[in-house]
């Protein structure tokens, strides 16, 4: 599979083994956050061993941001994969420049370059 994207300078191409690296990291990404859903689900589920009502609040609060943690990345894992599947994966959505190919291989879900999530970053 080779990913080409038109930029308003050049097209670049992620190499096929480089995209199917970064796919299999999606993938992988997409079953441990399941998995870390679904184990958060059963720790905090009424009548279970470890249910809320053994929790303290600090506890109950601290599986409610994991488990949004964990369904954020869920839902950027799935645009990435969508994106492969539609040819745009590797082009920033601001500025449609393709992003660094060491910049997917640390954040493989990243939909903007690193120049245009600072300026997100910083608000700009």
């Amino acid at each position: 599979m080779v990913n080409r994207q038109m930029t308003a300078d050049r097209e670049t191409t992620l190499p096929p083994a480089d995209l199917i690296a970064l796919r299999d990291h999606l993938l992988e990404q997409r079953l441990f956050r399941e998995a870390q859903l679904q184990q958060l689900a059963g720790a905090t589920a009424p009548g279970s061993d470890a249910g809320l009502g053994r929790q303290t609040a600090s506890h109950r609060e601290v599986h409610i941001k994991l488990a949004d943690a964990a369904r954020m990345v869920l839902a950027d894992v799935e645009a990435a994969l969508t994106r492969m599947d539609q040819g745009t994966y590797g082009a920033c959505h601001l500025c449609r420049k393709p992003i660094d190919p060491a910049r997917l291989a640390i954040v493989p879900q990243a939909r903007y370059c690193a120049r245009c999530q600072h300026v997100r970053e910083a608000g700009l």
